[in-house]
């Protein structure tokens, strides 16, 4: 399977899951709109997601899938299954204690997230109630995490890639069903969305189960305290948690920046939260489909080169990896500045949704936007030191990157409010992205291809096309007034979208770019 192929598979079954994704906010913003209810459910969720981070496909996959991939390559299939078995159990018992831990101190969790709430006690009791109930989550996906991380090596993309399709199904399903029929019990309706998320997850790893069944892979947990023992003391286990603890240091950092940001948030205009969401909600169609599909696929294969001391291959797949990203993230980032508002209000206003809130996701949107590169980039070049087995480098950089965020915080927030916040985010991953990008070059592990100039030449002509085009059909439609009308604004919306694609790639053809070099590699 080339890596266009196997990012294309991985790409489609994310565009699926963050399709089912934008269907269950469209339904909850329908629903809910944007109170301090859904800013409530939205820091409720963060909760246990951050810790689903750490654990999960943030940490523990940085150090879990290159330690996997190096025994794959040199130990065999015994000492390969003995590391799964190994790491599973402690990561399994690890979870239990975590989770218990944290239904107890559900209020501390809360307050560390958003003390603003204090200010809205109903807010602030709903947000304890959710997270207690939700984050149990957490040990659902930390172990789909680890089932993913398997199945990635063994080049199995499709299923690791297809399931949070289940979440976003069961979110839908405890909107649409669940939240009336709370009501009808007098139960606050936003509470049927907890539900939803823990039978999401629960669903996620079911369907792993079989899949690692079929490979002969499926993990051993030891249930005893000597069976824990034993996997605590061995080498590989060993390892991976050396590895993990500057991978948690850089995945904490990130978070240290996403946990000020919230607090800030809560501290600002009732709804900030939520429209934060919804602008993320909308950034992650880019970053998961571009980004993250790149990162699930070349990480495991960096790693295999790595292993096999093949240098030249290792290179040239980060410089494949880093011109997909520029070919698609730099038009998108363009996109997104001009063409916040009509993108919003179509996908997002309607029912209990205002114009008021269209105007303050579309800010948001657009201050995201802005450092839309350097996020994707991120996902690409980060892998690059992963491979290595070298966790402490992204981190630094990564501490340096969030006394930068905070600084520009101060400097943004007061003017730009909630938008300052995703602006200060999308300007940090910049930076971030640039100081990675020089690190690989001083190591000597990454050595650009050549034709760099002309490429990006003609990335910039179609980009430049590309939102003349775009800001002709923000300023010459009333996106916001054609609210009744939602079908006319979702099909104009269509047609705007499929014409700036046909200008945008017929210009990079035109200008003599051959696309079939992605596609070959």
């Amino acid at each position: 399977m080339t890596l266009f192929k196997a990012a294309s598979t991985v790409s489609l079954l994310t565009l699926a899951s963050r399709i089912t994704g934008l269907v269950r906010d469209l339904l909850m913003a329908a629903t809910f709109g944007a109170t301090g209810l859904t800013d409530a459910f939205n820091v409720a969720f963060r909760i246990p997601n951050l810790f689903r981070r750490l654990f999960g496909e943030g940490a523990f996959s940085q150090a879990f899938v290159p330690a996997l991939a190096h025994s794959k390559a040199k130990d065999g299939d015994e000492a390969t299954q003995r590391l799964i078995d190994s790491v599973a159990t402690v990561l399994a018992w690890s979870l239990l204690v975590t989770c218990a831990i944290g239904v107890a101190g559900a209020p501390v969790l809360v307050w560390a997230l958003a003390s603003g709430f204090k200010q809205q006690p109903q807010s602030f009791e709903a947000a304890v109630f959710m997270t207690r109930w939700m984050f149990p989550y957490i040990g659902f996906m930390s172990m789909v995490a680890l089932s993913a991380g398997v199945l990635n090596t063994w080049k199995r993309f499709a299923v690791p890639a297809v399931t949070p399709v289940l979440l976003n199904l069961s979110m839908i399903a405890a909107a649409w069903l669940g939240a009336p029929w709370f009501g009808s019990m007098g139960i606050e309706p936003i509470y049927a969305m907890a539900g939803g998320v823990m039978l999401g997850g629960l669903l996620q790893l079911a369907v792993q189960i079989p899949v690692l069944y079929r490979l002969g892979l499926l993990p051993r947990i030891g249930l005893g305290w000597s069976r824990l023992r034993a996997a605590w003391n061995d080498p590989g286990t060993r390892h991976v948690a050396r590895m993990m603890l500057p991978a948690l240091l850089g995945v904490g950092v990130a978070h240290i920046s996403i946990l000020i940001n919230t607090q800030i948030a809560s501290w600002l205009a009732p709804g900030s939260v939520t429209w934060l969401g919804y602008a993320d909600r909308l950034m992650e169609f880019p970053t998961a489909m571009l980004g993250v599909a790149l990162g699930v696929v070349l990480m495991p294969q960096l790693a295999g080169a790595r292993a096999s001391n093949d240098p030249e291959r290792y290179s040239a797949m980060l410089d494949w990896g880093l011109r997909l990203v520029v070919l698609l993230a730099v038009p998108a980032s363009a996109a997104l500045l001009v063409f916040a508002k009509p993108l919003v209000a179509t996908l997002f206003h309607y029912g209990a949704f205002k114009d008021s809130d269209v105007s303050q996701v579309a800010l948001a949107l657009a201050g995201y936007g802005a450092g839309l590169v350097g996020l994707v980039a991120i996902k690409v070049l980060a892998p690059g030191f992963y491979a290595s087995q070298d966790m402490r480098t992204p981190v630094r950089i990564a501490i340096v990157v969030l006394v930068i965020t905070q600084l520009l915080n101060i400097v943004l927030v007061p003017t730009l409010k909630h938008a300052g916040l995703a602006l200060s985010i999308g300007l940090g991953a910049l930076i971030n992205a640039g100081w990675l990008l020089v690190g690989l070059r001083k190591r000597g592990s990454y050595r650009p291809g050549p034709g760099w100039g002309v490429f990006a030449l003609q990335v910039l002509a179609g980009t430049a096309l590309l939102t003349v085009f775009l800001m002709w059909g923000a300023a010459s439609f009333p996106w916001i007034a054609m609210r009744s009308q939602g079908w006319e604004r979702a099909g104009l919306m269509a047609l705007m979208l499929l014409g700036s694609g046909a200008i945008y790639f017929v210009a990079i053809w035109a200008a003599g770019l051959k696309l079939r070099q992605f596609v070959t590699r």
